[in-house]
């Protein structure tokens, strides 16, 4: 039996291995009794173990870990009906765990879980297709790389900037220069505009 076939059914205590999907619902297995059934989608939402996600101080870590956690310390489970020494223990299994965020009624079912996964010999681990779908750590030459290509593209656009800057600086120029002649027209227009004064009369001609 694979840990990614296991899944928990809200609604429905314990853990089921998951025997077949369908377009509504489940055929599941208890981990408890082993009795088969199906679960209507409708009425109960499913849970995959190794999709499940547990509070810390720090990121999120997934289920798994936690669990692993608790086999290597080879500590004794506490009484699930005890809050304080459920919490005394994941304090020295897991102490990143986030005590504010992580209820009682989480270590209770965290322990339930871990006990009866136990007893069906299942290993605790995910998927390699799980473990592939999470990005890989860069190593310290990636990012230098990185730097290093997005820095050669900017040296060449400065090197193309420089010879527009020079048609720039000329441009205006070459405006000025229609500029100037355009104002000659413009003034004979203006002063052919001018109404011309008639010449004065000399006295004699009265």
């Amino acid at each position: 039996m694979e840990y990614s076939k296991i899944i928990a059914v809200t609604g429905l205590p314990g853990l089921y291995e998951l025997i077949n999907s369908k377009s509504d619902g489940a055929i599941v297995r208890s981990l408890e009794d082993r009795t088969s059934k199906f679960v209507s989608s409708r009425v109960h939402n499913f849970s995959h173990l190794e999709s499940i996600e547990v509070f810390t101080n720090r990121e999120n870590t997934n289920l798994v870990e936690v669990l692993v956690a608790m086999e290597k310390s080879g500590e004794q489970l506490p009484d699930e009906k005890d809050a304080a020494a459920l919490k005394a223990y994941f304090m020295k299994v897991y102490p990143e765990l986030d005590f504010e965020r992580v209820y009682s009624s989480d270590l209770k079912k965290m322990v339930k879980w871990f006990s009866v996964l136990k007893n069906n010999q299942i290993e605790l681990k995910i998927t390699q297709a799980e473990a592939q779908e999470q990005p890989a750590t860069p190593t310290p030459a990636e990012p230098a790389a990185k730097a290093e290509k997005a820095v050669k593209p900017a040296k060449k656009a400065e090197a193309a900037e420089a010879p527009a800057a020079e048609k720039e600086k000329a441009a205006p120029k070459a405006r000025k220069a229609p500029a100037k002649k355009a104002e000659a027209p413009e003034a004979a227009d203006a002063e052919a505009a001018k109404p011309k004064k008639a010449p004065a009369r000399k006295k004699s001609e009265k």
